[in-house]
């Protein structure tokens, strides 16, 4: 596997344990969990949308690359 390969991987599977991360926060956690569950559900959210961007702009930028 390339390098170009394994980013992509590691990109998806980024954006797949944010996702997991906001969900557990949102629905599973315990509702004493104050500031760290609050933290922890805007930090799951902000990834499910940041990574799945940065994967876009990561894949048609590697598509122009000669490597």
């Amino acid at each position: 596997m390339s390098l170009r390969g394994f980013h992509i991987v590691f990109i998806t599977v980024t954006t797949l344990l944010s996702l997991f991360l906001a969900g557990w926060a949102i629905f599973l956690a315990p509702a004493s969990g104050g500031v760290v569950r609050s933290l922890l559900m805007v930090t799951g959210c902000a990834g499910s949308v940041v990574f799945p961007a940065y994967g876009i702009y990561f894949y048609r930028k590697a598509k122009k690359l000669i490597l």
